[in-house]
């Protein structure tokens, strides 16, 4: 078995594979990560293989816990990777990205694939079927969106995200609304619009927090897969065994 963890900012997701299948996921606080990963192990003792994404999140002693319990691979940029990465500065490519992409890779094998993570900020990430990484997009998550309007206008308020009953917003609350959550789909259905254009036979994957918020709104066919990062740290993990 092998376990694949990402850590976020505030929070821990991890996933436990058998034979490339997700069996058990799971998210925990940062804080609680220690007892989280004692308790998985009690529950899953064949785990042999471990890949940890984390961008200085954990501290030497929580991965410490984790090699002490089995083999482990710390994501960074020297990992050996599924794909050919042209990004122009690969040392700044962020370890979710690459996990999306390897994913990609693995999962639509010489396919032109479009992968769009929608949580904190959006990306935008192109693999092409020649298996080769060309990079993407980066933009303002929705969250983000609604945040920037409170903090950069005097009488804006910070509203929770909310789909607009209408394109045109009758007062200010549905104003908002209407030009986040639109501005979003706009941008999405833009995106997938022109990368469609540009390159044949074009799979689009939408992964990340806000995926089911999103889904249903968007107009062009898409793989809905809120799996998809863990699915790509676990194919990392696999690629790294040989």
């Amino acid at each position: 078995m092998n376990l694949a963890i990402d850590v976020g900012n505030t929070s821990v997701k991890l996933g436990v594979f058998h034979n490339n299948i997700l069996h058990h996921k799971e998210t925990c606080a940062l804080d609680n990560f220690s007892e989280t990963i004692h308790r998985l192990f009690q529950e899953f003792p064949t785990i042999q293989h471990c890949i940890i994404s984390s961008v200085g999140k954990l501290s030497k002693n929580q991965v410490l816990k984790v090699t002490e319990l089995c083999a482990v691979i710390e994501l960074n940029h020297e990992t050996k990777i599924p794909f050919i990465n042209k990004y122009g500065t690969p040392t700044t490519l962020g370890l979710d990205r690459i996990a999306l992409i390897s994913a990609a890779s693995h999962q639509y094998y010489k396919q032109n694939v479009l992968v769009i993570d929608a949580g904190t900020c959006i990306t935008y990430d192109f693999i092409s079927d020649n298996n080769e990484y060309l990079g993407g997009a980066i933009s303002p998550g929705i969250a983000q969106r609604y945040k920037s309007l409170n903090t950069f206008t005097a009488n804006l308020p910070l509203l929770e995200k909310t789909n607009p009953a209408t394109l045109t917003g009758n007062n200010t609350a549905n104003s908002i609304h209407a030009g986040i959550i639109n501005g979003v789909l706009f941008e999405l259905n833009g995106f997938i619009k022109a990368y469609d254009k540009k390159y044949k036979n074009l799979t689009v994957i939408l992964t990340g927090g806000d995926i089911h918020f999103l889904r249903d709104s968007i107009k062009n066919d898409i793989f809905a897969n809120s799996n998809f990062l863990l699915e790509g740290l676990n194919h990392i993990l696999e690629y790294n065994k040989h």
